[in-house]
């Protein structure tokens, strides 16, 4: 059962307080009185409905009183109803001004006195229900979103182990090739690093640059189908032969085509593009310029780099100055020339990257061909 609502009552006037006080309680409300302003701004908490308000008062005024309630936000939405015998314009404008609901004058009528009241408490409950709804929607909006931040969490979660698992099924393709080469895993991380250094000097977006550095691993994947005779054989390479050798970056494209994943993609692009030259000369397409795929061409020079400055069966790895001084013969021919100008431009980098992945190829492994286009 709801309790009655509760009016203050605040007069300075004993008379006044115990009259309009008995005619409230005649209506069913429920009565507090204050014989002044502080008073009535100390009687708030006693779950207040609704205040009657005198205006001409010693000390605070109603005016005030009217101001400070408002200024409170415990009770700035409590009705008040001015009760007054001022009945010019300007005293009605300063109490809307300073927050009154409404006005009843004196002598009051009841019948007036209970529409006033009685319509102030309607919206006051609208207003509270309103709030209440607002609060109640507030607080499922905050559950749902957390719920909705936990399932995107976990989905997040889930998708980030799908594409760790996807690398790893990547990696794991490509130590296939490297077992079936004897290359080693530092070479292409390496190869990695130096593509990723030129892919941020060209500032490509960071998602490209991403997909370059877990795509540059693949792009021997096809000497997968190449025979062992023709890919471990430690003498010169026949004509024929060397047609077959050549044919792993067709290999590669064509185990690595049709995925709808972006990183297989890219290494499809790679492994058919990684040995085509600046000037058509390469191979299998024999494209040119800027027809062979920037990936491609950044894999060329990193692949070469490394190939150069890495111990081989037949020689010792060369110096940086010697590698430099060979591969400039290939630029604008072999290598894409402002590629390789970059490269220079980012040695320091290039240089550290080396520093942290260097090991010497253990003896016995298969011999590398020492014509650049291969290696």
């Amino acid at each position: 059962m709801s309790r009655a609502k509760r009016i203050l009552v605040v007069d300075d006037l004993d008379h006044n307080r115990i009259l309009l006080g008995g005619l409230v309680e005649t209506l069913g409300y429920e009565v507090e009185t204050a014989r002044d302003g502080l008073e009535a701004l100390a009687k708030l908490p006693l779950d207040v409905d609704l205040i009657l308000l005198d205006v001409m008062m010693p000390g605070i005024d109603g005016y005030e009183v009217t101001r400070r309630v408002r200024a409170d936000p415990i009770f700035c939405d409590l009705p008040i109803i001015v009760v007054t015998a001022l009945d010019n314009r300007e005293d009605r404008v300063r109490a809307v001004q300073a927050g009154a609901n409404d006005f009843i004058a004196k002598p009051i009528d009841k019948t007036e006195l209970l529409v006033r009241l009685s319509s102030q408490l309607k919206l006051k409950e609208a207003q509270d229900a309103l709030k209440r709804s607002q609060t109640e929607l507030e607080n499922k909006v905050t559950q749902r979103t957390e719920a909705l931040r936990q399932a995107l969490q976990t989905m997040a979660d889930a998708q980030r182990s799908i594409y760790d698992a996807h690398l790893d099924t990547i990696e794991r393709l490509v130590l296939a090739a490297e077992y079936k080469d004897h290359d080693t895993a530092v070479h292409i991380r390496r190869m990695s690093g130096y593509g990723v250094i030129l892919a941020q000097a060209l500032r490509l977006p960071p998602g490209e640059v991403e997909i370059l550095r877990h795509a540059i691993p693949m792009h021997d994947v096809g000497k997968i189908g190449i025979p062992d005779a023709i890919l471990l054989k430690p003498g010169k390479l026949t004509r024929e032969e060397r047609e077959i050798m050549c044919s792993h970056t067709v290999i590669g494209a064509r185990i690595l085509a049709g995925s709808p994943s972006r990183l297989l993609q890219a290494g499809e692009i790679i492994a058919l593009s990684h040995h085509e030259h600046w000037d058509g000369q390469g191979y299998p397409q024999g494209v040119a310029g800027e027809s062979i795929p920037l990936w491609g061409r950044i894999c060329a020079l990193a692949d070469v780099f490394d190939a150069l400055t890495s111990d081989r069966p037949y020689r010792a790895a060369l110096s940086t100055e010697e590698t430099l001084e060979l591969m400039w013969k290939g630029r604008g021919s072999q290598f894409d020339p402002a590629l390789f100008d970059l490269l220079i431009a980012q040695l320091d980098a290039i240089l550290e990257v080396q520093k942290d992945f260097r090991e010497s190829l253990a003896p016995g492994l298969a011999e590398v061909r020492p014509q650049l286009a291969n290696d």
